[in-house]
């Protein structure tokens, strides 16, 4: 059931599965404020019964980033172009791009899994969306790379913090301060992909992950992924805590004796 079919962006949802497809393989998925208003509206739409969502591109890339478009002076129609943008005020340039990343917050949120599939390209921006998932199966034909910097910008639309969970400092450092390609062997090797598999094998990989994930009970998952992502803030003793009270509010639920 398509749910969503615009500027680029369509979903679907099928029982606990919903897909977000990237739908401009000519432009190998180039990004614009107009794809990311679609891409937060996506996340809006989700029924309460979804479990999983699945993030591809069509075509052979995943999404080479930012449309250059938006760094001319006419910028894309309608909307304010990036110089125009560059001109106003702080709070209004702050607002904007606080606008922008909502289309790569929502991915990971509690209540659901998402896994990027990615092949070909994923650059700038396109790295950043597969980042702003849970989990990355990957083509062996991908190619990785944050090319901010070399447009003398930086990544802004939430990469930073899970590149660097991945990989660690360092790396993250590298990976961005040189813009190079990271390729599939060493995406799995350091962190940044889950799985690594043949192009023609991308789609039912993930369909396979996604069936392995949708196995256990619901709400196990959502406190186990809530449990995670705090992990990384919390202290050792902080996290037995939480560990503790997560566990005893599936206790009392198996028993039938939540509120």
């Amino acid at each position: 059931m398509d749910l969503l079919d615009k500027d680029g962006v369509r979903l679907t949802v099928d029982g606990a599965t919903a897909t977000v497809t990237l739908t401009n393989p000519a432009k190998r998925n180039a990004q614009s404020p107009a794809l990311w208003r679609a891409l937060a509206e996506a996340g809006q739409s989700l029924p309460g019964t979804v479990r999983i969502v699945v993030l591809s591109g069509e075509g052979k890339s995943f999404s080479a980033g930012l449309d250059r478009q938006a760094f001319t002076p006419e910028g894309f129609e309608g909307e304010p172009s990036f110089l125009d943008l560059a001109r106003g005020s702080d709070q209004k340039l702050d607002a904007t791009i606080a606008e922008y990343q909502e289309a790569f917050t929502w991915w990971r949120r509690n209540d659901i899994i998402t896994i990027a599939a990615v092949q070909g390209h994923a650059i700038g921006a396109g790295f950043q969306l597969a980042l702003a998932c849970d989990l990355r199966v990957v083509a062996e034909d991908v190619q990785f790379a944050m090319r901010e910097t070399s447009l003398g910008l930086v990544p802004d639309l939430g990469g930073t913090q899970p590149l660097t969970a991945l990989v660690g400092y360092a790396r993250a450092l590298e990976i961005c301060a040189t813009g190079r390609f990271v390729h599939a062997e060493e995406a799995e090797r350091i962190g940044l992909a889950n799985l690594v598999v043949p192009v023609a094998e991308l789609e039912p990989a993930v369909r396979d992950l996604g069936a392995a994930l949708l196995a256990a009970p619901r709400d196990a998952v959502i406190e186990t992924k809530a449990l995670l992502r705090g992990a990384v803030g919390r202290t050792y003793d902080e996290q037995r805590t939480a560990e503790r009270a997560a566990q005893a509010r599936r206790l009392r639920d198996l028993a039938g004796l939540s509120d």
